[in-house]
């Protein structure tokens, strides 16, 4: 968020999991009012669609806890808040599992002006370990892809290309157009 601060890009952020915890550490930051547009807290399903513009056939087939879903999430909220940056997070915290998948699963998600990228997560602890290591993934995201951008430009190609592995194990994935989707290695 300090990366924000001072230049003119702006931030929205769509969340599942998390309940607002993402929104709440963006705007704990001073200065925050200058590029923090906003939030969408969308922990049922169908508000994904009905406020965040994720696909329902998408979201019948697989549920909310997905990779796409989190893409979409990410897309829908920069662009219905107006935003250069939008951040999601999706994902299961427990106790139990959902969509079939277990306890721990977390998609989250950053879409700017060169795509976006989804970094799936496998998470252990607690409901609110799980949540809290959500917030901070997706924040080390959005901190990654902001200085991707200022060192290197929108149109870089800083980003591992695909089939390689970033620095954290990740194997990169295109999903069309600018899209990277960070899979497991």
């Amino acid at each position: 968020m300090r990366l924000l601060v001072g230049r003119a890009a702006t931030v929205a952020v769509a969340e599942s999991l998390t309940g607002g915890l993402v929104a709440a550490e963006l705007a704990a930051v001073p200065g925050a009012s200058q590029a923090f547009r906003g939030s969408v807290t969308a922990y049922a399903t169908d508000l994904k669609h009905r406020l965040l513009g994720v696909d329902a056939a998408l979201l019948a087939e697989r549920g909310a806890v997905d990779a796409d879903v989190a893409r979409e999430m990410a897309e829908g909220v920069r662009d219905r808040l107006r935003a250069d940056w939008g951040v999601s997070t999706t994902g299961v915290a427990g106790p139990t599992p959902q969509d079939g998948r277990p306890v721990g699963t977390v998609f989250v998600a950053v879409a700017g002006p060169s795509g976006t990228v989804v970094a799936p997560l496998l998470l252990a602890g607690d409901r609110s370990a799980i949540r809290r290591a959500s917030v901070a993934a997706v924040l080390e995201l959005l901190t990654a892809e902001l200085r991707r951008s200022t060192v290197a430009g929108p149109e870089s190609t800083a980003a591992p290309a695909e089939g390689q592995q970033d620095g954290k194990g990740r194997t990169a994935t295109r999903n069309g157009p600018g899209t990277t989707t960070g899979g497991q290695g």
